[in-house]
């Protein structure tokens, strides 16, 4: 495809606008002791789709970007902007290594192995996020912010995150999954990873 790099900024800035719509519109929030609040939502799985179709940096940069923006807006939550855009930034570059750089999904013949490198990808970057992000917004919390109610606040937030990981998951695992073939006949698949059978 001719210039990838603007192709891939353009579709970033979708990305970004979908996280941001998906986390702040489609969330399930859980008022927290001291105002502060969890939620259940699908901005990652948009994270993480990104950065099986983009790659890791911009699939990551435009999660990263949409759930910023949602924090941001938000008064609850404007505080953890910075910490949600390092993490979900993370997201998709740990996605893109192990789905691009490992796996090489993008020129990967057999559909099992794709399927295998897409879920072990997802999975992984999500489980990053679910050790990191509770343990990184309780440290924030408590040395930053000053918060009184931090090891409350942990236990709601490992479980929301690991239902937000689990569900993420699939989701972006079965839109990946069903994108791919439409993409490819389309001419608009990505290849981001070298061809296997090359010297």
């Amino acid at each position: 495809m001719k210039n990838q790099t603007t192709q891939k900024i353009a579709l970033t800035g979708l990305m970004a606008a979908l996280s941001y719509v998906v986390f702040t519109f489609l969330q399930i929030k859980i008022p927290l002791p001291g105002g502060d609040a969890t939620s259940i939502h699908l901005g990652n799985a948009v994270c993480v789709l990104g950065a099986l179709l983009l790659g890791g940096f911009y699939g990551g940069l435009g999660g990263a970007i949409g759930m910023t923006i949602g924090d941001l807006l938000d008064p609850v939550y404007i505080a953890y902007a910075p910490k949600t855009f390092i993490l979900k930034l993370c997201i998709g570059l740990i996605t893109g290594l192990i789905a691009h750089k490992i796996g090489k999904i993008t020129v990967e013949k057999d559909e099992q192995k794709v399927l295998l490198w897409t879920i072990l990808a997802a999975a992984g970057g999500l489980l990053f996020n679910v050790i990191f992000d509770p343990l990184v917004g309780y440290l924030y919390k408590l040395v930053i912010i000053g918060k009184p109610a931090a090891e409350l606040t942990l236990v709601w937030n490992v479980a929301s995150t690991s239902i937000n990981a689990v569900t993420s998951t699939i989701v972006s695992v079965l839109i990946y999954m069903v994108l791919r073939p439409a993409l490819k006949k389309a001419g608009l698949f990505f290849i981001l990873s070298k061809d296997k059978t090359a010297k």
